[in-house]
């Protein structure tokens, strides 16, 4: 008989005779055989009839063996689920050692995340990480679904380049050089021209330069894949190897790119709410026992399913980052020396800046604009200077509660001129990104579009605070293993 899903147990198939096939969460009394298969954060509930069963199978079936069971699939009588299943027959698929059973997270008791990450090849068995993943799974599918129902092409950029998109320097090295014997010209320099692709190459921090390539042929493009940043970072923000989303779309301006991050965020948290609603119901619970054990101070203002409803019940505040600082300067956290950090123009805004613009002060998901230039990347579009002459690009970030910035984006440097001035200026070599000033000559356009790291968003609609709970296998300074 063909094995049927936890998930695909309802009512409908009371009556049936039905084969699940799963691991042992718990095994009570030698009667209640609880199981989970990974298709939904719901147990089955298989009931023995220990008296008719063979007592040496019995023995072997501990918390985390593998069984396959089948029996009439039936309305149950205890508390705690609908449905349960009356066993005919138990098969062990594999058992599990009861000694190494002690050493690992799959014990049935609680484990701190940190512990859980030490074992990020069982992790996937425990509740929480069960919901996550299947939440970051329907979370990936929605991005796909998203761009693919508008009519953009999923670009494939390099992971192997020889750019630096951000300017920032923080790469990976790609090199088949041997190190104990490295070849360097006459000025002692490495001399990469003898390495395999002739030239430095790094791991990408971003497809965004190719991506502007192939939108300016085929309209509207999208990028999905992962990147990387040698940033050593230990917080619970970062990660060295990370996955981002980079939509670029010809003749969109800054407005359009503001209409159309708020119309995917919105998009991607809703399909979550409706495709995932068990394993949020549950994360949720989470969440409100975590913040129970948390100072009052410290505590979220809104538990995690009003900030997901937060984000797709609001229309997005909008506004000049000018705009912005005059807000924080005439606050009472500023007024009253509550912010940690200084407000001033031309300098970042910090995360309990952004916060409090989103909880506080608009309440509501905010965009931000127009920030100086100084403090954003050499591709964005430069605005004309203000009454007083300062310069400003066509930026934007998106700002959500509890996590300040989730997005940024802009309308991209489309003139030949001001980008290879913008070039010089960053210290940016033009033999690295000819290619890129090369596009602006021929039948050049105004363009936009977006980053989004895509764990920050599964962050966001998870709950979950540090960004390595959220990949399979985090990739993090002196940390690969896996």
């Amino acid at each position: 008989m063909k094995r049927t899903k936890i998930i695909d147990l309802t009512g409908e198939k009371i009556g049936q005779e039905v084969v699940v096939k799963g691991w042992v969460k718990q095994f009570r009394q030698n009667r209640f055989l609880i199981i989970n298969d990974g298709s939904t954060i719901n147990n089955i509930q298989a009931v023995v009839d220990h008296e008719t069963m063979d007592a040496s199978l019995l023995e072997t079936i501990t918390t985390a063996a593998a069984v396959s069971v089948s029996g009439q699939l039936v309305e149950s009588q205890g508390r705690g689920q609908s449905v349960e299943v009356l066993v005919n027959s138990i098969e062990v698929l594999g058992t599990a050692d009861p000694e190494a059973l002690q050493e690992t997270i799959l014990q049935p008791k609680r484990h701190t995340l940190e512990r859980l990450r030490e074992q990020a090849h069982l992790r996937f068995r425990t509740n929480t990480f069960g919901a996550v993943f299947r939440v970051r799974h329907a979370l990936a599918f929605a991005v796909h679904k998203y761009f693919n129902d508008r009519g953009y092409f999923y670009l494939h950029t390099p992971i192997v380049t020889g750019s630096d998109a951000e300017g920032a320097g923080e790469m990976f090295r790609v090199t088949t050089l041997p190190f104990n014997d490295t070849p360097r010209d006459e000025d002692g320099k490495v001399d990469f021209s003898e390495d395999f692709f002739g030239k430095e190459t790094n791991l990408t921090v971003s497809g965004q330069l190719e991506a502007e390539l192939g939108a300016m042929a085929l309209g509207q493009v999208y990028t999905f894949g992962p990147t990387f940043r040698a940033e050593n970072s230990n917080t619970s923000r970062h990660l060295a190897e990370f996955w981002m989303i980079e939509p670029e779309v010809a003749f969109n301006d800054l407005n359009d790119n503001m209409d159309l991050g708020e119309d995917f965020l919105q998009y991607c948290v809703n399909y979550a709410l409706e495709q995932c609603k068990d394993d949020l119901a549950f994360l949720h619970d989470r969440e409100v026992q975590a913040e129970k054990q948390k100072p009052q101070n410290e505590r979220n203002e809104l538990n995690l399913m009003d900030r997901l409803k937060f984000v797709v019940d609001n229309d997005f505040e909008r506004l000049t980052y000018t705009q912005a600082i005059d807000v924080l300067l005439n606050s009472k956290p500023h007024k009253k020396k509550k912010f940690k950090y200084p407000i001033e123009w031309g300098v970042d805004l910090q995360s309990e800046h952004e916060r409090f613009l989103v909880e506080k002060h608009f309440k509501k998901p905010v965009i931000l604009t127009d920030y100086p230039a100084k403090i954003k990347a050499f591709y964005m579009r430069l605005n004309d200077a203000d009454e007083q002459g300062r310069e400003t690009v066509a930026a934007m970030d998106i700002l959500f509660p509890g996590v300040g910035e989730i997005m940024g984006g802009s309308q991209r440097e489309e003139r030949y001129d001001v980008l290879k001035a913008k070039c010089a200026e960053a210290g940016i070599p033009e033999e690295e990104v000819w290619w890129y000033l090369d596009t602006r000559k021929f039948g050049t356009a105004i363009h936009a579009g977006f980053g989004l790291g895509f764990e920050r968003l599964v962050m966001f609609v998870t709950g979950m605070t540090n960004i390595r709970d959220v990949i399979p296998f985090p990739r993090t300074p002196k940390n690969a293993e896996f």
